[in-house]
């Protein structure tokens, strides 16, 4: 016992000894943290990737209490149950060894308040967190948005991720996560490179690689413009030039920059002088790649900015003839006592109530066919009912544990998940639920309440909520630990549409849009 209390001492000093001759070997610097409803997050440096210890002080034994042990750079410490109050949580982060209670450890030391598990509380910071995947890890020199966490590809950008990113960049600049300053000089980068970036009759294409600012494409044919991108980034940069409509000459040349682009995309282009808009084109293979837009899908807002252009616009017939007489425009069957109007069986993914309605308000927004409002509701209702029903006996599946729609699989990679078919196999997508709130906010917040509350150690992380999960699959394998630009982009934007209707007032107040709606037959 003496030999070890002798040798712990003697760390302790030699460690003391090392730091002071040798900073550079000082393992940990910049120790910071915050406290959110269920958890806390501790970020540091680890310049020597030393093995650290984490110690919670245990205020009843009056002692340190080790929790974690790691050579990252962060840490999340959940909680056991919600916090129900206000209250002070103090850490600290040591090299392995050295003895938590001495005063070496003492530099070391964090003191971290936690909030209360408030709705608001719990809706702030899972957008917070969603947020940071558009602006801490926003792809530093063009500023757009990565397509994906975990690519293996290179430092490949997403344009209709990026007009996603664009509309949270701005909802966080309402919310103070940064400042209007810092959210301007992200898109003003953006900007910059989608004016010099390859276009193809305006449209740009789905992916670049950031690093040689050339087009990327996984497949053969896949080199060209692609419509439905191209509108997701409209979408976003339409809700930014509203934003950034202050009476100074910075702002102005970025509103003017956006028209611009705006201008030149060659909507009309696409129709092949046809009553039908195609989604792609590639200056090496043509068409070979296109497929006409049909609805009732997440194609709705290409439909709407192309009759919306005020350079190169589409006829009502396009949109009639094309998007609306494809075999799964119409539905009306009722499912689960709800009747769909429009779209495929079940609805199909819920990426359809959520990708077009980003800035498009479907408050109020009817036409001939349905009230989108009510048809997104709908929509996601079904996906409620059809998660409590369970009908293929999925492990976890119910009224809190729904949301089917694009994103990453633990066993089929890349899948629509659709509600029933095959390909849905007992996947959530978290996104899928939490996008919803604007339509279902009981049925979303009991959603997020479980992701976060029961299943948070597995399923929240450095961007918030993972893409997918499947509790079929044993334990380890049941999380994909990955984060999509167009997963995340709809949550924190649906979030702020529910708190604030922010983006959907920005995109409204566009006179071209309400003039392309019109045009469309559409009331709003």
């Amino acid at each position: 016992m003496v030999r070890k209390l002798f040798t712990l001492y003697a760390l302790s000093v030699a460690f003391g000894w090392l730091a002071a001759q040798k900073p550079n070997l000082i393992p940990i610097q910049g120790l910071k943290g915050a406290g959110y409803p269920a958890h806390a997050e501790l970020n540091w440096e680890n310049p020597n990737n030393f093995l650290l210890e984490i110690y919670r002080y245990d205020s009843q034994k009056r002692l340190f209490r080790k929790i974690a042990e790691t050579n990252w750079d962060s840490y999340f410490d959940f909680m056991s149950k919600p916090v129900e109050k206000k209250q002070d949580l103090v850490y600290r982060v040591v090299p392995k060894g050295l003895p938590p209670e001495s005063k070496e450890a003492a530099r070391f030391e964090i003191t971290i308040g936690m909030i209360p598990a408030t709705q608001e509380a719990l809706l702030d910071m899972t957008q917070r967190y969603t947020t940071r995947y558009f602006f801490d890890f926003a792809e530093p020199i063009t500023g757009m948005a990565r397509e994906r966490c975990n690519n293996t590809d290179g430092d490949i950008v997403t344009t209709g991720g990026t007009g996603f990113g664009v509309m949270a960049l701005v909802a966080g600049v309402e919310r103070k996560y940064f400042t209007r300053a810092e959210a301007f000089e992200a898109i003003g980068k953006i900007v910059g490179f989608l004016e010099k970036a390859e276009r193809f009759h305006g449209a740009w294409a789905h992916w670049y690689d950031a690093g040689t600012g050339e087009v990327f494409s996984p497949g053969r044919y896949g080199d060209g413009g692609d419509l439905v991108a191209t509108a997701f980034l409209m979408e976003g940069l339409l809700a930014a030039s509203a934003y950034f409509n202050k009476n100074n000459a910075d702002e102005k040349l970025l509103v003017d920059r956006i028209s611009r682009l705006w201008e030149t995309v060659e909507w009309s282009w696409y129709t092949r002088g046809t009553d039908l808009l195609y989604s792609y084109w590639s200056k090496n293979h043509g068409w070979k790649m296109s497929r006409s837009l049909n609805g009732f899908d997440e194609a709705l807002i290409a439909y709407v900015l192309a009759a919306s252009s005020p350079t190169y616009p589409i006829e009502r017939s396009v949109y009639e003839n094309g998007y609306k007489k494809s075999s799964y425009y119409l539905n009306g069957k009722n499912y689960y006592g709800v009747k769909l109007d429009l779209g495929m069986e079940y609805g199909g993914p819920l990426s359809f109530a959520h990708y077009s309605f980003l800035g498009l308000n479907p408050n109020g927004l009817t036409d001939g066919s349905t009230n989108y409002f009510e048809q997104n509701r709908k929509h996601a209702l079904v996906q409620v009912a059809y998660a409590t029903e369970n009908p293929n006996k999925h492990e976890g599946l119910g009224p809190s544990c729904w949301g089917f729609t694009l994103s990453d699989d633990p066993v089929d990679g890349y899948s629509p998940h659709r509600p029933g078919t095959k390909e849905e196999n007992g996947t959530i997508s978290p996104t899928a639920a939490i996008s919803s709130i604007v339509y279902t906010p009981t049925e979303s917040l009991n959603a997020l309440r479980n992701f976060y509350f029961v299943k948070g150690r597995k399923l929240f992380g450095k961007f918030g909520f993972y893409d997918a999960f499947n509790m079929d699959m044993v334990e380890g394998q049941q999380v994909v630990h990955s984060y999509r630009a167009i997963g995340q982009g709809p949550i924190a934007v649906m979030i702020e549409n529910y708190r604030s209707g922010l983006l959907w007032s920005l995109f409204m107040k566009n006179a071209d849009v309400k003039r392309g709606l019109t045009k469309l037959g559409f009331s709003y």
